[in-house]
This record gives C-alpha cells, sequence and structure tokens, in this order.
C-alpha cells in the first residue's frame, strides 16, 4: 500500500505539478464561477510560484542542504570489502525498446559502478535495482546485467538485486543478498541529494554504510544566490528535492529510518578503517 500511495502522494505534493494545478484551478474559478478573487489569486499564486522555483536560487537552497549532508570519498580511501550501486540512473523502459543502456540524469550511478569497480578489483558488485513503475516491466539490474559491457562493468562480479521498487526496499534486500559481516567495509553510491535517505534505510536494516555519493546538481551553498537560466531546470531542481524532504518525513513517520535527516557516524565515515585495520 505504501508504494502506489507514495506515488500519488508524491505526483499532487511535487512543486511543479502543484503550481499548475493551482493556476489551473484558478483559471477555472474566473471561467466558469463568480468566485474572482480567489480565482484570481490561485491563478496568481500558480504562476508566481512556477517563475521563483523556475528562476531563483530557490531549488538550490533546498538541494545543497541534502547534497552536503555526507562528504565525498577521498582518493586514497582503503578499498572496501564490497560496493552497492542503487537504481535509478537507468531508463528500463527505454532501454528495452531501444535494445541499448538508456541512462537518465542520474546516469553517474552506473558510470561510477565500472568505475570502482575498476579501482577496487577485489570488492564484491551489487546492482541494485527494481521497476519503480507502477506497472512493473523490466527491471534496472535485469538491463544492467545483459548490457554491463556496454558501461565497463564485469559481469562476472556483479551481484544484481532486482527486487526492489523503493529505497526501503534497496537496503532490505541487499542486506538479505550480502548478508554483511562485522567489520566489513561497504561504499553505497546513489546520487548526493538522495543519500540522507538511502544511509537511513540502510542503518534500518542494520547495514552500516561508506556513503560514495555521486550526480550531484548543487555546487554547494555557493548557490544560494545563483539564478537559473532556464525554468525547466530550476522546476526539476526543486522536484527532486521536494520528492526528498518529503520522503525523508514519509519514511522517518513510516519507521523506515531511525532518524529524521540521517548523518554521516564514525563507523561510516569515509577515512574509517578498512576491513583489513578493524580485524
Amino acid at each position: 500500500m505504501f508504494f502506489p500511495l507514495s506515488k500519488v502522494i508524491f505526483f499532487v505534493l511535487t512543486p511543479s505539478n502543484f503550481l499548475i494545478l493551482a493556476g489551473l484551478a484558478g483559471i477555472v474559478l474566473l471561467a466558469a464561477t463568480r468566485r474572482r478573487r480567489l480565482g484570481l489569486s490561485l491563478a496568481g499564486f500558480g504562476l508566481g510560484g512556477l517563475l521563483v522555483a523556475g528562476l531563483s536560487p530557490l531549488p538550490f537552497l533546498a538541494l545543497a542542504p541534502l547534497e552536503e549532508r555526507f562528504p565525498a570519498l577521498p582518493e586514497d580511501a582503503a578499498p572496501p570489502t564490497g560496493i552497492i550501486v542503487l537504481g535509478g540512473g537507468v531508463d528500463s523502459g527505454l532501454s528495452e525498446a531501444r535494445r541499448q543502456i538508456v541512462v537518465n540524469d542520474a546516469g553517474e550511478r552506473p558510470i561510477y559502478l565500472a568505475d570502482l569497480a575498476r579501482r577496487f578489483p577485489s570488492a564484491r558488485l551489487v546492482f541494485s535495482g527494481g521497476s519503480g513503475s507502477l506497472n512493473q516491466g523490466l527491471s534496472e539490474a535485469e538491463v544492467v546485467g545483459r548490457l554491463a559491457d556496454v558501461i565497463g562493468a564485469p559481469r562476472s562480479r556483479l551481484i544484481l538485486e532486482h527486487r526492489s521498487r523503493n529505497t526501503r526496499e534497496n537496503a532490505l534486500f541487499t542486506a538479505d543478498l550480502v548478508k554483511p559481516k562485522p567489520g566489513e567495509r561497504w561504499l553505497l553510491v546513489t546520487s548526493a541529494w538522495h543519500m540522507p535517505r538511502s544511509v537511513g534505510c540502510f542503518r534500518q536494516a542494520g547495514f552500516e554504510i561508506v556513503a560514495f555519493p555521486v550526480d550531484y546538481r548543487t555546487r554547494g551553498f555557493a548557490d544560494a544566490v545563483r539564478f537559473n537560466s532556464f525554468a525547466s531546470d530550476g522546476l526539476l531542481h526543486l522536484d527532486l528535492a521536494a520528492k526528498e524532504w518529503i520522503g525523508l518525513l514519509a519514511y522517518r513517520l513510516a519507521g523506515y529510518t531511525p532518524e529524521a535527516f540521517p548523518a554521516p557516524s564514525s563507523a561510516s565515515r569515509p577515512d574509517a578503517p578498512g576491513p583489513a585495520a578493524s580485524r
């Protein structure tokens, strides 16, 4: 029930959708009723909101706290036991239709799967990604498994988790699949703005990981005075931020994460000792 309900809630509360619906409601009230004041207010709110959300620094201000929560992994970090890459960067529907791998704007996730596999040749590799759509279809893990050579990932080393539909299931099914042992050091690769919620879900599943954030959308808090050249870019960024902040609240209320805004712990610091040092 949580999965389909979350899709409906996110559709309505996504800022771009919400502002468009508010504007349309205002136009309908102006055209079909005598409630002109309410109609003008809603139409003005919708149009003004789209302008602010699309062109102002607001989207960057909403995204930056998410992206700055977990630091990047140092280049000289100790070799990990394993590497977990979350789905979300592959368009499985288009990939299936075109018979080639099609990445979306989070395509850094599968790219870094190949890069980290090369950097850490002895690490176990996990790609966790089912189908995030209501009508199911081909999973991201199946696409990556079939076309691993295209992105340079060693298919013989890949462990594929293809059942998960959301971040909570990513964590639960991956933990059940690899059964991490005390002292092991696992990297978690996902978008920087998605990392707090992801870390919280893995912690709730009893799986302590080290964050490897990718797919940055801001330059940090320096973007507090940055304006967008294209409203579509600003709306996309604000939609992403709203989804994550709403997701963090919903996951905490549902008990899917142990904290409202997960932060790095001593065990999950990028400079924490590797498996050999911890024994």
